[in-house]
Order: C-alpha cells, then sequence, then structure tokens
C-alpha cells in the first residue's frame, strides 16, 4: 500500500498530479502527517548487476522481501543503456509494490569487477558495458535518495553474513563460483575492502604457475581451473583429442556448458566430465585450505551457480580436503558450508551497504557486525 500523502511511482518513474493541480509526490503537514511520518516504514533497494541479468530487490529495513525485478542485462550500446535499465527496474519493482521513491531510505548497487566506491565508478568490469563509468549520481538524480555502489562477490558474503549460511559469524570467507570466481572476505565483522577496493578476490589466487590465462591477463588463477570457463575448456580440449562425453549429445555446442548440463552429465558417471570436475575442486579444496591458514575463518561459505547445481559433488570433496589438510592444533574451525540465498545474495549485500550509508548496522543485530 501507498504511504499517506504519496502516490505510488509509475513505471515511467511520473508522479501524477491531484485533481487540484498539486503534485501528490509530497507529504502533509500537521502532528497527523508527523506522527504518519514516525510510523512510516522504510525500504532499500538492492540492484544485483551480472553480465547476463540485472535484479532489483526490494526489502525492509529488517531483510523481508517485498518483491523482486528482474530484466536481461544489455549486452551492447552505452552505459547509459544499462543505468536506465537499472532505474527502470528500480522503479518497476516500486511500482509493483505501491510504493513511492520517498518511501526508499537507500540504494545499493553491486557490479563485478572494480569498482570505486567513493566515486560510486566502476573502474573495470567484465561481461558489461559499465567499465570507466560513474554510476550511482544518475540513480541518485532519478529517486533523489543515497545510492552507493559495491563489488558484487564482497556483497555475496555480506547477504549471507547478514541473513544467510553465515549469520552471526565475524569471520568468514565467500567464494562464488559460476562463470567465473569471485569472492568476499569478513574479518572481525568488518568487509576486507583493501587499500584500492582489490582485496578478496579469490578466484585470482595463482593456484597452477605458468597454467591457463585468465581474462585479466595472468596465467594459472583459480578461476581459470575451477570456474565453469575452465571445466568447460578442459571438456572441449578433452573430446578434441577423443574423449567421449554424454554431453555431445545434451547439447550440440559444447561453447558454453551450462552448470545444469554439468549436473546433467556427473549424475549420469559421465567419466570425462566427472575427471574434470574432481580436478576442479581439487583446485578449489587447496585454496580452501590455503584461506583458512592464512584467514582462520569460522566459515567459508560456497557458492554460486556452479555450487547450487552441482553441490554434491563439490562440498563433501571439499570438506575432506580441508580436513585433511588441517594444521596440527588448530581445531575444527573453519567449516564449509553451502550459501543459503541463492540469487538473492548479492541484492541482499547491496541493501547491507545502502544500509550502512545511512548509519544503520544490520550485521551487527545479527551478531556478526563490530560492537
Amino acid at each position: 500500500m501507498s504511504r499517506m500523502g504519496e502516490t505510488p511511482m509509475s513505471p515511467t518513474g511520473e508522479t501524477p498530479v491531484s485533481q487540484s493541480g498539486h503534485s501528490r509526490g509530497r507529504l502533509f503537514h500537521g502532528p497527523q502527517a508527523e506522527l504518519d511520518m514516525k510510523k512510516k516504514p522504510r525500504y532499500y533497494v538492492g540492484v544485483d548487476v551480472g553480465g547476463t541479468k540485472i535484479q532489483a530487490t526490494l526489502a525492509e529495513e529488517s531483510g523481508k522481501i517485498i518483491g523482486r525485478s528482474r530484466a536481461s542485462t544489455p549486452r551492447t550500446g552505452k552505459p547509459d543503456d544499462t543505468i536506465m535499465a537499472i532505474i527502470k527496474l528500480i522503479r518497476g519493482v516500486l511500482c509493483e509494490n505501491e510504493l513511492a521513491a520517498g518511501d526508499v531510505r537507500a540504494i545499493g548497487v553491486a557490479v563485478p569487477g572494480v569498482v570505486d566506491p567513493d566515486r560510486g565508478r566502476v573502474m573495470l568490469t567484465p561481461n558489461t558495458n559499465l567499465s570507466h563509468t560513474a554510476i550511482t549520481p544518475k540513480i541518485a538524480r532519478a529517486f533523489r535518495v543515497p545510492v552507493c555502489l559495491g563489488n558484487d562477490a564482497n556483497c555475496g558474503i555480506l547477504g549471507e553474513a547478514w541473513l544467510g549460511a553465515a549469520r552471526g559469524a565475524r569471520n568468514a570467507v565467500g567464494i562464488f563460483i559460476g562463470t567465473g570466481i569471485g569472492g568476499g572476505i569478513i574479518i572481525n565483522g568488518q568487509l576486507i575492502r583493501g587499500c584500492r577496493e582489490g582485496a578478496g578476490e579469490i578466484g585470482h589466487m595463482i593456484v597452477v604457475p605458468d597454467g591457463p590465462r585468465c581474462g585479466c591477463g595472468l596465467h594459472g588463477c583459480l578461476e581459470t581451473v575451477a570456474g565453469r570457463l575452465g571445466i568447460e575448456r578442459e571438456v572441449r580440449q578433452a573430446v578434441k583429442k577423443g574423449q567421449k562425453t554424454i554431453l555431445t549429445k545434451l547439447t550440440g555446442d559444447l561453447s558454453v556448458i551450462r552448470s545444469s548440463l554439468i549436473r546433467k552429465a556427473l549424475k549420469k558417471k559421465d567419466k570425462l566430465v566427472t575427471a574434470v570436475m574432481d580436478q576442479a575442486v581439487k583446485h578449489l579444496g587447496a585454496a580452501c585450505i590455503s584461506l583458512r591458514h592464512l584467514l582462520d575463518p569460522e566459515l567459508i561459505v560456497l557458492g554460486g551457480g556452479l555450487v547450487e547445481a552441482c553441490e554434491q559433488w563439490i562440498l563433501p570433496p571439499v570438506r575432506k580436503a580441508v580436513k585433511a589438510g588441517t594444521m596440527p592444533g588448530v581445531g575444527n574451525a573453519g567449516k564449509i558450508v553451502a550459501a543459503a540465498l541463492g540469487d538473492d545474495a548479492t541484492a541482499m549485500g547491496a541493501i547491507v551497504l545502502a544500509q550502512q550509508l545511512v548509519g544503520k548496522k544490520p550485521l551487527k543485530e545479527t551478531g556478526a557486525g563490530k560492537a
């Protein structure tokens, strides 16, 4: 329901005009209006900008999700096309829930790649056209609310620490495996951003010196041997050498092998896919051991599309590897757990940033944030 004195925002973002000719986007004044404002719930919007889709999530301060809106990410055109797509999605989710921009306290936007949160600028991002673009000022002007920007994997672990698998943990690492691998680190209840916003790039830990070339330009990064693109590459190379796989029957094109197809091949006990997955999990397990020794987290959260599709082939062997690689005297800390929020993790983490922007401490309420 819309709030007293405000009209739900139209999908175009225009504020309707009352019969008297006055804008209905303003609040009434007087004692009753002041009372209504005190009772008025404040909402937050988190936006997850991915390479294939954008999701805008509307939630209450408690984290209760009110609505979601999704659309394909513009792959061509100018950065403004993607920014307008974000604005349209936010307007849409507000309109669907009969809310106005004035009902929103703050907006958080999560983007893959390197970001400059202080300037609201995307420095470099794969698979979108937003590199070298300041995006938060335009969104802030469209809704007249504070807007913040964050890295998508950082937001992923923030979401899980707020309401998901890492809730209550003061020290947690998130590894999100999809096309590539993203990561985020929380130490003593604080997100570790680094001096240049470059901390937490777990997918670019070198695990195979002189290994396959990564999209970042380096060789042997974790995502080249344990991400979905790495698995695709190994399968294609094996098929070229004459090895057989059920994937050639499941899909006629091996240039893109979705996580759902990898799962089907694993369920059929496909020898090639099983061998490739075993090798990828071996590298992932070794990375988790290194992270445990370096950071000593309470939890390592594994998420992302590949983990969601293939959890039973990934988590058990990683847990076994980490247990076997435990240093004497360390104990059984550093549990390996599956992410709990799915597609909502990144958007909810963006809402954590939005709440922090306006002085709230959502992680503190769960016991994770610094006192």
